[in-house]
């Protein structure tokens, strides 16, 4: 085989490798977050993603709050892989909305990307509250779970 060849060989293998991987964390995301659904029943569930351009870590964060506005779960997953996996920060359980919308950088100026993704979160569920999006409850019933 020609050289032209081996590298078209060689990047028809990467791109496969990537996308096995790219399922494997969507699986991995699906799974966590249908369990967090399953869970927590009432309240209201924010999703938050930071896209991290060339070197920069990618970030994705899941604050679940209960209908009293207290965070009962913060899962964030940040990294520059398709191994990344989600982690539960417990330390910030309990905390009012209030105050994770007014200091969303819980993570420190080290993780940008958390706090990008901590706050379109928590922008999403004052959007939830507002009723311009439905609620975890109506966005299951009308999924058929």
């Amino acid at each position: 085989m020609a050289l032209w060849q081996w590298g078209l060989l060689l990047l028809a293998l990467v791109w496969a490798l990537q996308s096995f991987g790219v399922w494997l964390q969507m699986r991995h995301y699906s799974d966590v977050f249908k369990g967090i659904t399953q869970k927590f029943t009432d309240g209201y569930v924010g999703t938050g993603a930071f896209h991290g351009r060339f070197l920069k870590k990618g970030a994705i964060a899941i604050v679940v709050v209960g209908p009293d506005l207290i965070v009962r779960r913060i899962l964030t997953m940040a990294g520059r892989s398709v191994f990344a996996k989600f982690s539960r920060h417990e330390a910030f359980e309990g905390m009012d909305l209030d105050k994770l919308r007014a200091e969303p950088a819980i993570f420190g100026d080290k993780e940008p990307g958390l706090t990008s993704a901590i706050t379109q979160a928590v922008a999403q569920i004052d959007r939830t509250r507002g009723g311009e999006e439905p609620s975890l409850r109506e966005s299951l019933a009308n999924a058929g779970a």
